[in-house]
C-alpha cells in the first residue's frame, strides 16, 4: 500500500472533477498552456537577442564597416559615397 496504483489516481481524478467541475478544469488547463507558451516565447526571444559567438558588439565596441568587394574597413561617409557612385 506504499505506492499509488492506477485505481487510486482515477478515484482522485473523479473527486477533483466533482469538486471543481470540468469547465473550471478546462479554464485552468488553457491558462496553464498559455503561460507555458509565453514562457517559451520569452526564452526564445532572450536567446535570439544575445550573440552566440561573443562578437565585439557584446563587449560595447562597435563593429567595423567593411567595403564588400575589397574587405577593407570603411567609415560611414565612404560607404555612402560608394553607394551614391554605383546608383548614379
Amino acid at each position: 500500500m506504499g505506492s499509488m496504483s492506477i485505481w487510486h489516481w482515477l478515484i482522485v481524478l473523479v473527486i477533483v472533477m466533482l469538486v471543481f467541475g470540468t469547465k473550471k478544469l478546462k479554464n485552468i488547463g488553457g491558462d496553464l498552456g498559455a503561460a507555458v507558451k509565453s514562457f517559451k516565447e520569452g526564452v526564445r526571444e532572450a536567446t535570439d537577442e544575445t550573440p552566440a559567438n561573443g562578437s565585439s558588439t557584446a563587449q560595447g565596441t562597435p563593429p567595423s564597416v567593411t567595403n564588400g568587394a575589397s574587405g577593407t574597413a570603411a567609415n560611414d561617409a565612404n560607404t555612402i559615397d560608394v553607394e551614391a557612385r554605383t546608383k548614379g
